[in-house]
């Protein structure tokens, strides 16, 4: 039968017999990495391309669907712009809880045995950098996407998000779906 079960692709089970297990690298934890590192330099890469190539500040509002326009927007809070912090203390403050979270993240991807949870582990941490990388370069996070839906009489706007942000919901909805309808999800008798 050999180190693979049927039907899980690697487990934990794959670690060499007497082998010390690591506390921060597992079995899929190169993968998750490769996950994050891409969303983290595509991220990374279009926010540069939107701030210095497009110059995405100086432009304004720019439409680029009915239901979709592009705008910058420094967001010195956290998701949806909750707790703004303008002084550097602040920033910073939630720059150092955002590196807790990933080394928390970090955990748990070195110990998990499902492909499905380290891609979405690698999703939100990648996303996670990435919006760190912003704090710490620029103090706030730069977003730049808007849904919005508008009637004659009516407006509705969404908030203002980035490709890091889509990582990380992306990341959540797969931990929820592998929670809830996965092979490991708790089933009823």
């Amino acid at each position: 039968m050999g180190n693979h079960a049927p039907g899980r692709g690697v487990t934990a089970a794959m670690a060499e017999p007497g082998a010390r297990p690591s506390f921060l690298r597992g079995p899929l934890s190169a993968f998750g990495l490769g996950i994050a590192a891409a969303v983290c330099v595509a991220d990374q890469a279009l926010k540069l391309w939107l701030l210095f190539v497009y110059r995405l500040g100086e432009k304004g509002m720019v439409s680029v669907m009915p239901f979709v326009d592009v705008v910058l927007t420094w967001n010195r809070g956290i998701s949806y712009g909750l707790f703004q912090q303008d002084g550097p203390l602040g920033q910073w403050a939630l720059l150092a809880l955002k590196a807790v979270a990933v080394a928390l993240l970090w955990i748990w991807l070195a110990r998990t045995a499902s492909r499905l949870t380290a891609l979405a582990l690698g999703l939100i941490v990648g996303g996670a950098v990435g919006n760190g990388i912003d704090r710490a370069a620029y103090g706030a996070v730069a977003d730049f996407v808007l849904l919005h839906a508008e009637t004659a009489t009516w407006r509705f706007n969404w908030y203002v998000f980035n490709f890091a942000d889509v990582a990380i919901v992306a990341g959540v909805a797969v931990l929820l779906y592998e929670s809830f309808v996965g092979d490991r999800a708790a089933k009823a008798p």
